[in-house]
């Protein structure tokens, strides 16, 4: 980013004033949205437009940036980070007794007939020397592949994250969302062998997203799943699209969040096991973030011969969220990195507990390099 383009985000958080700065997936283009007061708008019904930043709670209120001002750079898209380092001076183990127990208490509730599956998360805080804008910076070029953000209200605080993961995007009354679970360390020059377990979560998420929509949209499509790496991570991947129709964009939206992937199944038994069990508060963790029904005017010249000095105009409603993993929340000198896993009646909680590692690796990566 220019020394410029990144004054003008800098003045706009002195100031104390809400913004956010993202980059969509595989795209050189770095967004800025400014909002112009400091009130905490809270979205009601998702005909909003703006920048919706979602907590995991579905029941609590979403927050919206209004998009009072923006400004765009392209930046230059860098190698993609697949690193997996050891950090000697951590602490990762802290919490580690208490996390086992967990995934034991999941499975025995699994066990029991409560669940099919739950999500189960914990934080990890770190002392931090970099900014936040430098880890946002190193952010987006390290990970190229995924949605980079830093979002800033002063009554909330300052996240930032890098995510792989489409919650929902929409254009016109089209959609596509896709699910996303099971993770394998990346290996280089091997390509991931899934287990049951694995296979099993995943298909957990597509069957969900199906039965939830498919007496809401038209022209559902489900893909065959595919491995999808994002970063030193694999995971398996599955593609949903089809037609809104009728259907509103938040009937769709509470329909999906928490999907299967970020909470369990039953969805409302799993949710309830997290609030009750986990032992602190997700917030905006695994919630959801993006472009709220922002509008796209596209002007292409017209081929017919009578009319080739004239141009059409199209204009395309469009929201574009992603589910808010591999994140951090800045503190006073210290960052909180989110980190969890799906656990099923087949997790081993050692494993489990392993996964939480490599996934953290994506974020402190950033922090501590």
């Amino acid at each position: 980013m220019s020394q410029d383009f990144l004054d003008q985000i800098k003045v706009q958080f002195s100031k104390g004033l809400p913004f956010v700065a993202y980059r969509k997936p595989n795209e050189a283009e770095v967004k800025v949205i400014f909002q112009n007061d400091q009130e905490l708008y809270k979205v009601t019904d998702y005909t909003e437009s703006g920048f919706v930043f979602a907590p995991f709670d579905g029941e609590a209120a979403s927050v919206l940036i209004k998009k009072d001002r923006t400004i765009a750079e392209a930046v230059t898209l860098g190698a993609e980070s697949i690193g997996n380092p050891i950090y000697p001076s951590l602490n990762l183990d802290s919490d580690k007794s208490f996390y086992l127990k967990l995934i034991q208490r999941a499975i025995n509730t699994i066990d029991s007939g409560e669940l099919k599956k739950v999500v189960l998360s914990r934080s990890i805080e770190v002392a931090v020397s970099k900014t936040t804008f430098v880890m946002f910076s190193d952010l987006l070029i390290h990970y190229p592949k995924a949605f980079c953000y830093i979002w800033f209200h002063p009554k909330i605080g300052m996240w930032l994250g890098a995510t792989p993961e489409i919650f929902l995007e929409t254009e016109n009354n089209k959609f596509r969302t896709m699910s996303l679970a099971g993770t394998q360390l990346y290996r280089a020059g091997e390509m991931p062998i899934w287990k049951e377990k694995e296979k099993e979560e995943q298909a957990m998420v597509t069957q969900f997203i199906h039965n939830s929509l498919k007496n809401k949209v038209s022209s559902l499509v489900v893909s065959e799943p595919m491995s999808f790496k994002a970063g030193n991570l694999w995971h398996i991947k599955t593609s949903v699209t089809g037609s809104m129709d009728n259907t509103c964009l938040k009937e769709i939206i509470d329909a999906l969040h928490p999907t299967p992937a970020v909470c369990g199944l039953p969805k409302n038994t799993a949710k309830e096991f997290i609030l009750q069990n986990e032992g602190y508060e997700r917030q905006f963790y695994t919630g959801f973030l993006g472009e709220l029904n922002l509008k796209e005017d596209i002007r292409r010249p017209s081929t017919r011969k009578n009319q080739e000095n004239k141009a059409y105009r199209t204009i395309k409603n469009k929201t574009s969220l992603f589910v808010n993993l591999r994140c951090m929340q800045q503190l006073e000198n210290t960052v909180k990195v989110y980190v969890g896993g799906g656990i099923t009646n087949r997790s081993v909680p050692e494993k489990e507990w392993q996964e939480t590692l490599d996934k953290s690796s994506t974020m402190l990566n950033i922090i501590l390099k």
